[in-house]
């Protein structure tokens, strides 16, 4: 059995390797404190960030016309990569690939203790499930999480963790879930989340109510414009 190729002068023929040694070498060149950072950012820092995201753009979402909607894609975006995560467990286990540090020598790697096998990257497909998903529930929101996951990709590859391939593999499956089977989640979440509004105690998860505009006036902030109606406020939120 062969053992590890000996470095990046082997792999002239293949992009994918050609590309990590690129990618992982500038952490041989970097400050070890700077190395640190992308390790604990790319293990555990922007997953943290896109989880304090996804809480933002609830806040955000609760006072939209359509918050029921919204917010039945909010929470779509965490299933979404719950979803993708599992099916990438079969996917990983028929792959079979090793980590590149097993089969390449001299790469810098900078999280150890990683024995699973390398394609799908899960970090990979956990963070672009989460910032596809919250793309169908607001755009901006989405827009900045896709960002982060591009990043997440990235430091996975810095790392010296990943392949390239892995990382795209990832993001093939984290937006495939996401997109593919949001219309059937947004079915089974919309109604559920409309129910959910309409409930004295825990409507405010899905839909901001009035009290909170009466909180705004208080500390001197402009609360939503109404007209005039024969309807009470509530009913008109609940509309």
């Amino acid at each position: 059995m062969a053992g590890p190729e000996a470095g990046p002068e082997t792999s002239g023929s293949n992009p994918d390797v050609g590309l990590l040694y690129d990618i992982n070498g500038i952490a041989k060149d970097a400050p070890h404190w700077a190395d640190r950072i992308v390790s604990f950012v790319g293990e555990y820092g922007l997953l943290l960030a896109m989880v304090l995201l996804v809480l933002w753009c609830w806040r955000s979402v609760r006072r939209r016309e359509d918050a029921e909607v919204a917010v039945a894609g909010l929470v779509w975006a965490p299933l979404a990569a719950g979803v993708a995560v599992l099916i990438n467990i079969p996917i990983r286990e028929f792959v079979e690939r090793p980590r590149p540090f097993k089969d390449h020598l001299g790469l810098e790697v900078l999280v150890k203790g990683k024995t699973d096998f390398s394609f799908v990257s899960d970090h990979a497909t956990l963070a672009m499930a989460l910032g596809v998903g919250l793309f169908v529930a607001n755009r901006k929101f989405g827009l900045i999480g896709i960002g982060l996951a591009l990043v997440e990709g990235f430091c996975r590859v810095y790392m010296g963790v990943h392949y390239p391939t892995d990382v795209v593999g990832g993001f093939a499956l984290g937006t495939a879930v996401a997109l593919l089977l949001a219309p059937l989640a947004m079915a089974l979440l919309t109604p559920l989340t409309k129910a959910v509004s309409r409930s004295a105690r825990v409507g405010r998860l899905v839909r901001a109510r009035t009290s909170d505009s009466v909180v705004q006036g208080a500390v001197g902030l402009p609360g939503p414009r109404t007209e005039p109606s024969a309807e009470s406020g509530e009913n008109d939120l609940a509309a």
